[in-house]
């Protein structure tokens, strides 16, 4: 048999075991092939035709509560004003979508106003976004909600994380560090408190509270040499 011969058998061999092979997988194949697009499909079915029309009327919904918002008129927030509904109903009837999302905040600061503030945690907690300098205000708004309800370590912890979520925005950020150090000096942690106070003048000295910071950091120093002494 002939060189030439020979390399067309096993060329012919290496097609029919691939041949063999394809036979083997090709249910597999088209079957994974066509479940990855019918996901896909489907995915943008879903976004197109059931989320964007949701996400429309949500922010439609959510439009006459934002201005309630804005004029501090935080039972209409809310709850509407029998025409328009509150933002309570835009997180009940369009949950998921970026509105309902919104809502959450400016329910928890409306109910955080009116004294409410287990329901202004509860709402509070459950928003989240991208825009830091809104993310800053809601976890400081956290921090104020935990206060009141005297939970000292959830609120410190709130001020603290507000304080280095956008340092760009140096008197809110200033103000909830502040917050921080105060709560943690009249819980009686000094040592804490005092390194609040340092880092508030050492990022914040423009800011008022950053000017105020050497009077605390002088008076818990003081404080401090004196117990020493005893």
């Amino acid at each position: 048999m002939s060189e030439k011969h020979e390399s067309a058998v096993e060329l012919n061999e290496t097609l029919l075991k691939a041949e063999t092979t394809w036979k083997k997988i090709q249910k597999p194949v088209l079957g994974a092939v066509t479940a990855i697009l019918l996901i896909v499909g489907g995915w943008f079915a879903y976004q197109e035709f059931i989320m964007k029309p949701k996400e429309e009327k949500a922010a439609e919904a959510l439009f006459k509560a934002e201005q309630y918002f804005g004029m501090d008129s935080s039972n209409l927030v809310l709850n509407g004003d029998g025409q328009s509904k509150g933002v309570l109903n835009v997180i009940s009837n369009f949950g998921g979508t970026k509105a309902a999302n919104l809502a959450h905040y400016y329910a928890g600061v409306s109910y955080l106003k009116l004294g409410q503030f287990d329901k202004a945690v509860t709402h509070l907690k459950d928003f989240s976004t991208d825009a830091l300098q809104i993310q800053l205000l809601a976890t400081g708004c956290l921090g104020d909600a935990y206060a009141e309800l005297n939970k000292k370590e959830e609120a410190i912890a709130a001020y603290k994380k507000a304080a280095n979520t956008f340092d760009k925005d140096e008197n809110n950020s200033s103000e909830f560090l502040f917050r921080a150090a105060l709560l943690s000096e009249t819980s009686g942690n000094t040592k804490e408190a005092l390194e609040m106070y340092k880092e508030l003048k050492m990022k914040f000295p423009k800011t008022d509270k950053g000017f105020q910071a050497d009077k605390y950091i002088y008076r818990l120093s003081i404080e401090k040499n004196d117990l020493t002494a005893q």
